[in-house]
């Protein structure tokens, strides 16, 4: 459904200096899936969803949804979109800023009701229809956000930090609605710097550093360790006997410990190897998830 080849963005300062934000980047999205845009700041995340909406042309390269130019294809069919940062009118009330948004999203008259109620009550909003969104916290102005994105069963969705501001509840009720949201004809992206979330929802993941594309993750297999992996241990007694076996282990305080082991054999044979000494162990397990790993090691960044 959604097609990048080659795809390069190059700004112009102010000064004449050229920054290159995204450079020779393709990917290919296909209908039924859930896909996660992960990369530290300044990564060319904005700039490719910018691209994907329209609201920028790439420098090269081609940008393809259902075979149109992403513009044409918003205008005419509608893409599901939450900014990373919800911008409603502050005056506006919550019942009327999601009726004024369905109008524009072109949700027929005899439906606009219907339609701003079921979102209303989706993201638990019924109580905070009257007010205005100056007063609403940020956890709910999110919510009000994630409504309007929801407002027409779009066949695209672009979620941009789609958890940001949400309460641990509200989290998990975001990755029912992801899970409501999948559909053989439809395309969910997900923008996020929460690597544990993403490896929840997505079906991969990709991987961005410096405007490049610079892996894939498919999170819905079994991601393996690579051979190199850091282990969380909380040690009940003994600790002092920790670098006897696992030479450079750091202390992460109130008795959790950082070591590294090539591969599971390796970890329980040290393992073994401790307790045998003395050490009273009360926890085991990865330091970081697979795709956290993967992100790191993709970016130049792998910790202890």
């Amino acid at each position: 459904m959604i097609e990048l080849e080659g795809i390069g963005k190059t700004y112009r300062s102010l000064t004449g200096r050229e920054v290159r934000a995204v450079d020779q980047l393709t990917l290919r999205v296909v209908p039924g899936e859930v896909l996660g845009v992960a990369g530290p700041n300044g990564a060319g995340k904005s700039t490719l969803i910018s691209l994907l909406l329209g609201y920028l042309r790439p420098s090269e390269g081609v940008v393809r949804i259902a075979g149109m130019e992403p513009r044409a294809y918003v205008e005419r069919y509608g893409v599901g979109y939450l900014s990373e940062l919800v911008d409603v009118p502050a005056r506006w009330r919550v019942q009327e800023a999601l009726t004024r948004y369905a109008v524009l999203a072109g949700v027929p008259d005899g439906e606009l009701t219907l339609r701003v109620d079921e979102v209303v009550e989706r993201l638990g909003l019924d109580e905070h229809r009257a007010k205005q969104v100056r007063h609403l916290s940020k956890g709910n102005r999110q919510r009000l956000g994630l409504a309007q994105a929801l407002l027409r069963g779009e066949r695209i969705f672009i979620l941009d930090e789609p958890t940001h501001g949400l309460d641990p509840l509200w989290t998990a009720r975001f990755r029912e609605i992801v899970a409501s949201l999948r559909h053989p004809a439809r395309v969910v992206i997900i923008a996020s710097h929460n690597l544990e979330e993403l490896e929840r929802l997505c079906d991969r993941v990709a991987i961005m550093d410096r405007g490049q594309l610079q892996r894939v993750v498919e999170v819905t297999r079994v991601l393996p360790m690579s051979s190199a992996v850091v282990y969380r241990l909380t040690v009940a007694r003994g600790a002092e006997r920790l670098e006897e076996v696992f030479p450079g282990a750091v202390d992460l305080g109130r008795g959790d410990w950082a070591v590294r082991a090539d591969g599971l054999a390796e970890l329980n044979r040290k393992l073994a190897e401790l307790i045998e000494r003395g050490t009273l162990l009360a926890g085991v397990a990865p330091a970081q998830s697979a795709l956290e790993q993967q992100f790191q090691e993709a970016i130049g960044e792998v910790a202890l």
